[in-house]
This record gives C-alpha cells, sequence and structure tokens, in this order.
C-alpha cells in the first residue's frame, strides 16, 4: 500500500490547551483547598489554580496531581517516588510505561509554570499532514498507521526508527504505537494534526516534508 504524505507544519509546544478543562481545573483548586472553587471566574481559574499550588511544597503539590490523575494506575509507592523524581528528571519522557507519558507531560507543566521553573521543562510536538493514498486499497487511519508513515520521513536517527524497526516494517504488529502517539484529529479532506512528544517526534528529526510511503500491512494470521 502506497500513500502520498505532505507533511505541512511542525510545532513545538510545551502545554497542551486542550487537556485541563475549566471542569478538572475547578476539582483541582478543590484538591489543593482552595475555598469556593466552583464560584471562581472562568477566565481567573489558571491563576487561581497556580497561587492553590505553590501553597504546597513542590513534592507535595506533584504527589497531590499524581494522585489525581493516576491514582488508578501507579501505587502509594510509586507516586511517592515520582513526585520527587519528576523536580529533577523529566519522567513524562524516562518513565519505563510510555502509556503514561502524555499524562506525566501534562502534570510536569502544570508544575512547571506554577512555580516558574523548578521543574523541567517538557515539550510536545503537534504535526499537520495530508495522507492520499495512491490506491483504492484503504486502510483505518488509526495511531499505527499514522506512527509507520511518519517514520518514513524522519532521520534513520530518530528514537522510534531505533527502537521499532520491525513495527515500523510491518513484521510484527505495533502495539506501542498507542503510547507513542497522544491524539489524531481528523480535520477533512484526508488532513490530520497528531501530538505527540517531542522525545519521540522532534522537529529536527523530520527529513522530508513530501514523500511516498509504502505499507506493508501487518497480517495477524500469517503471524500466526
Amino acid at each position: 500500500m502506497k500513500i502520498n504524505v505532505t507533511i505541512s507544519g511542525i510545532t513545538t509546544v510545551n502545554e497542551l490547551d486542550n487537556y485541563w478543562s475549566d471542569e478538572v481545573r475547578v476539582k483541582l483548586l478543590e484538591e489543593f483547598g482552595y475555598p469556593d472553587a466552583s464560584t471562581a471566574k472562568p477566565s481567573e481559574i489558571q491563576e487561581l489554580l497556580h497561587m492553590a499550588i505553590t501553597d504546597f511544597e513542590p513534592a507535595e503539590a506533584a504527589k497531590i496531581l499524581l494522585n489525581f490523575k493516576l491514582g488508578e494506575e501507579l501505587n502509594e509507592g510509586q507516586i511517592q517516588s515520582l513526585s520527587h523524581e519528576m523536580m529533577a528528571d523529566k519522567v513524562a519522557e524516562e518513565y519505563p510505561d510510555p502509556a503514561l507519558h502524555y499524562d506525566l507531560f501534562n502534570i510536569n507543566q502544570l508544575l512547571f509554570k506554577a512555580y516558574n521553573g523548578k521543574f523541567p521543562n517538557t515539550e510536545a510536538t503537534i504535526i499537520q499532514l495530508e495522507l492520499h493514498p495512491e490506491s483504492k486499497e484503504t486502510a483505518e487511519v488509526n495511531k499505527e498507521l499514522i506512527t509507520r508513515v511518519l517514520c518514513q520521513g524522519l532521520s534513520d536517527r530518530n528514537i522510534i526508527n531505533r527502537l521499532y524497526p520491525d513495527q515500523i516494517s510491518g513484521k510484527v504488529a505495533f502495539e506501542d504505537a498507542e503510547k507513542i502517539i497522544w491524539q489524531i484529529r481528523e480535520k477533512g479532506n484526508n488532513a490530520y494534526e497528531v501530538i505527540t512528544s517531542n522525545y519521540w517526534i522532534a522537529k529536527d528529526d523530520v527529513i522530508y516534508s513530501e514523500y511516498e510511503a509504502e505499507l506493508e500491512l501487518f497480517d495477524e494470521e500469517k503471524e500466526g
């Protein structure tokens, strides 16, 4: 299967606007003991949250946020360790389970902004691209397909290309693609917005903005 790929834009950001909704921020204000959080004006919620967070020591604030977002995925000991580690290390890139990187990125960046840089700064990459198959053969545009298509336009030094050569070639299923690509947004007319970590795909990794990607679709029955 051949797909013509056009990468029309790549942006590096240190905050994702759609992660913390106003409703969630109000709940966080309550977690941090802010009185009458539900009556806060939407335009003031972010500033109030930063103030509420900085009423706590950085590690304690990190622990509260980790419990709030990842209390079901991590045990008490893991949260305790992470709350201290993330003050010095980029846990949103280094944590062993990539499935948690998206949440850890957003938690880290909220703390980074609240404490004016006491936490490491981590970055995300937003990619605008168009996919045009050359034939009538189609495949679902999902995180695996997007990752494999993008990797064919990236440098050989890119970490995905180095860690997952068999998955990219279609020899084995690419299950970790679900963890590498954080979001895909359909924009219409075969255009997509893809959000991932700068750790996985940095702007400098992209060596082609227009190219033909060739995909060998993975066949579970053939593997079995």
